[in-house]
């Protein structure tokens, strides 16, 4: 039995706004996402703030009584760190750091900490690496000061304390060197990547946290790590899988996420070249989420922003051993049924109907409709195989003749 250690959590507090483009409901939604994320980079939240407006304020996002309500909070409380939900323009930050006197993150800082926590190879950490010193660059002026009190903790990984205080031709130099750096580090991948030969190659893409992981190691029988946090896999697994007789290339990716840093799309595009040369994507989907529909656009979106939204995709709702519909009373008249009260069933068939038996339904964690999952997988690696090698197609029967 592992013993239990007693690891003193950051306390923080998390900041959001609610506008006309980010309702109540959606504020509240985004900020358990952040929670999430907090408790993912190792700190506890102890508190959140909102606000409506209009828009951000330009000089501290939220209005000055408000801050005075977080401020009071955090020095009553001793809270050392301040998150906000959207990314902090570098003046924001300054200021909103003078007034709470903690450390402030927003968002982006938050992701990008993770990553550096996460990073295992040296091209991962080479790429968040550059991803942190693009965003820090432009943060450069008066912070240091400030964060002199603050070594350490989240949001502090990675150069932050080393390069960074230097000053900007210094980080400039360091930018245009893991750039280059990165540039050999593709060339030796795209190698590896032509060695492989033409295999049919699948990708698994989806949110974070989805279970793609868990689904890697069921299919492949391997172990990549999977655990239920946000960002658990970050540099790319590829395993050679065979489906009955047939051999495919699977590749486990970097989980999207709702205002993924637009640094962490620049820095990790090669990492996703295994999705851009993919001849099948498998898009997992956690159903058991209650904004999974929101979580299919913004993969969507982020595929159609590495040129990859028109390939051959299946997709795969996961978790359904964990779905649950909220209840719906019938004999209220003025309630309205909505998409949270939806049985298991009913998602199918809405799904079905929208791209027949493109949309699988399973449990990589129980294993339940695993056969399906294979069966269809293997009927489209199929057709790429026999179109990229027609002499040989009849090494490949169809799946259901080789079903012992």
């Amino acid at each position: 039995m592992l013993e239990k250690k007693n690891i003193e959590l950051e306390k923080a507090v998390l900041i959001g706004i609610i506008t006309k483009e980010q309702d109540e409901k959606t504020s509240k939604e985004y900020l358990d996402e952040l929670a999430f994320l907090t408790f993912t980079a190792g700190g506890e939240v102890s508190k959140r703030f909102t606000q409506k407006m209009e828009m951000p304020n330009p000089k501290t996002f939220i209005g000055t009584g408000k801050m005075e309500d977080v401020r009071a909070y955090v020095e009553e409380h001793n809270i050392g760190t301040a998150i906000f939900d959207d990314e902090l323009s570098p003046a924001q930050e300054r200021n909103i750091s003078k007034i709470l006197n903690c450390k402030v993150l927003d968002r982006t800082n938050l992701i990008l900490d993770i990553f550096a926590q996460r990073a295992q190879t040296s091209y991962a950490r080479t790429q968040v690496e550059l991803a942190q010193c693009e965003y820090l660059l432009p943060r450069l002026k008066g912070m240091w000061t400030h964060l002199e009190r603050q070594k350490g903790g989240i949001g502090m990984r990675g150069p932050g304390e080393t390069e960074i205080e230097t000053d900007r031709r210094i980080v400039r130099d360091k930018i245009a060197l893991l750039k280059q750096k990165i540039k050999v580090i593709d060339k030796q991948m795209a190698v590896q990547r032509g060695n492989r030969g033409k295999m049919v190659r699948v990708a698994l893409v989806g949110y974070t946290n989805v279970g793609k992981s868990t689904l890697m190691n069921v299919v492949s029988k391997s172990e990549v790590f999977a655990e239920n946090k946000l960002f658990a896999t970050l540099d790319t697994t590829v395993r050679k899988v065979v489906i009955k007789n047939l051999p495919f290339l699977l590749s486990d990716t970097v989980g999207f996420i709702r205002k993924l840093p637009t640094q962490l799309v620049e820095s990790f595009k090669s990492t996703l070249d295994e999705v851009r040369e993919a001849d099948l994507l498998l898009h997992v989907v956690d159903i058991s989420h209650t904004n999974f529909e929101e979580h299919i656009d913004s993969v969507h979106k982020i595929l159609g922003e590495i040129n990859s939204a028109d390939k051959p995709t299946i997709m795969v709702f996961n978790k359904i051993d964990s779905y649950e519909a909220e209840p719906f009373d019938e004999t209220d008249l003025i309630a309205e049924r909505t998409t949270a009260n939806y049985s298991l069933e009913e998602w199918q068939n809405t799904w079905m109907s929208k791209i027949g038996d493109n949309a699988l339904f399973i449990s990589a964690l129980n294993k339940e409709n695993l056969e399906s999952f294979k069966k269809r997988v293997y009927d489209e690696v199929r057709k790429i195989h026999i179109q990229r090698f027609p002499y040989n197609h009849f090494l490949y029967p169809d799946y259901d003749e080789t079903i012992e």
